[in-house]
């Protein structure tokens, strides 16, 4: 209510001690504790709302842990989904694909409805096409999301990510307007900077200037690295010069600190954009560099794709991506396969994934012929943990 009647940032000095609290009461076995599964999922969307990629993590991931402990099959599939929202965001594209596929199989163990935001949003940043389109699609036609709702705005801010990915920069600033029409005002900071982005290579600076009118302020409201970080590579986006150069180094310095390893990719690839356009090859060469690596290490390969076409812009050949152990498995596969790989027993697997010991066996003779080996020992020397 603050946020709607005092202004945003009147509304953050309010929700983060709150918010924080909250996470040190539950995390702690506090007086919340015992009820806390019924607000955990608010309190964890709440942390993205204002930016607190730290405090998001923690409520996100202890959501998970407490519903496993408890057996929550009813809760779980909705903890998992928006851990995957907050592992994607965070460039944790793997864990996230593993814990999606979780979320799948226990929906459809006990037949509950599929939860699409984290998978969106996953899809997207991986450069998925087929895939974005299609949740995007299925989202847009189910009944139950009404237009400028959560689910839709999330669908919509991912197409916007995928688009912003492959350079189909219209397309992007058009879906990220439609994601920043959402009625919910927190997660517009998360959908701010998609528009601003695509704006400006899309030729309306006149949107991406109102756009960082709304994003500025917010930023400095929330006052983490995250925020400051994506921020300040927005005002580079919008700037010239010198002043271009000083928000870039900010935007690369602030989310080195977060946990936001897409976002710190992201901006080292702008910034070697730009540094290409003003002629400076070498210097280019050396932040396109890093984030071909990076984006390519995380799984963003759209993103990844396009620091690679910058990088032969310079005159470089980008690096090929080393073969990994995990490429040829699905990610519900990998996800048993660092289980075992822990020494964890097929049975203890099983009663962590709500699978039955038969079905983790027959995971894992799958996971040995496509690996080519025959031992658990095997799997283990795999260092897939």
């Amino acid at each position: 209510m603050t946020t709607f009647t005092a202004g945003y940032a009147a509304g953050v000095s309010a929700l983060r001690p709150a918010v924080e609290a909250f996470g040190n009461d539950v995390l702690t076995g506090g007086p919340a504790h015992d009820r806390s599964d019924r607000w955990l999922w608010l309190a964890s969307r709440t942390a993205v709302g204002i930016l607190d990629d730290e405090l998001a993590h923690r409520l996100a991931s202890h959501h998970v842990r407490l519903a496993r402990e408890t057996g929550a099959l009813a809760t779980l599939p909705a903890a998992l989904s928006f851990l995957v929202s907050v592992l994607t965001l965070s460039g944790e594209l793997d864990r996230a694909g593993e814990l999606a596929a979780e979320s799948t199989a226990i929906s459809e163990a006990i037949g509950a409805a599929h939860l699409r935001h984290g998978q969106v949003m996953l899809a997207a940043w991986r450069g998925d096409q087929a895939g974005t389109a299609h949740l995007l699609d299925i989202t847009r036609r189910d009944g139950a999301n009404s237009t400028g709702g959560g689910e839709v705005a999330v669908a919509e801010y991912a197409t916007a990510v995928l688009h912003n990915g492959l350079g189909n920069y219209a397309l992007a600033r058009a879906a990220a307007e439609r994601a920043c029409d959402t009625d919910e005002l927190g997660t517009r900071n998360v959908y701010l900077p998609e528009l601003i982005e695509a704006a400006v290579r899309d030729g309306h600076p006149d949107v991406a200037a109102d756009a960082m009118e709304q994003l500025g302020p917010r930023a400095l409201a929330c006052d983490t690295s995250w925020a400051l970080g994506i921020a300040a590579r927005s005002r580079a986006l919008t700037s010239d010069g010198q002043v271009a150069e000083e928000h870039h180094l900010e935007s690369i310095e602030q989310l080195g600190r977060s946990r936001m390893a897409g976002e710190a990719a992201r901006s080292l690839l702008v910034y070697g954009e730009w540094l290409r356009r003003e002629g400076r090859r070498q210097d280019a060469r050396n932040q396109l560099r890093t984030a071909h690596e990076q984006l390519t290490a995380m799984g963003a390969h759209a993103f990844a794709d396009r620091a690679a076409r910058e990088l032969r812009a310079t005159g470089e050949h980008p690096r090929k991506r080393t073969a990994q152990p995990t490429d040829a498995l699905t990610p519900h596969e990998v996800q048993i396969a660092r289980l075992v790989a822990t020494g964890a027993t097929s049975r203890e697997v099983a009663a962590q994934l709500f699978l039955s010991p038969r079905t983790i066996e027959a995971h894992l003779r799958n996971i040995f012929r496509k690996l080519g080996i025959t031992s658990r020992r095997q799997l283990k020397d795999l260092h897939l943990s």
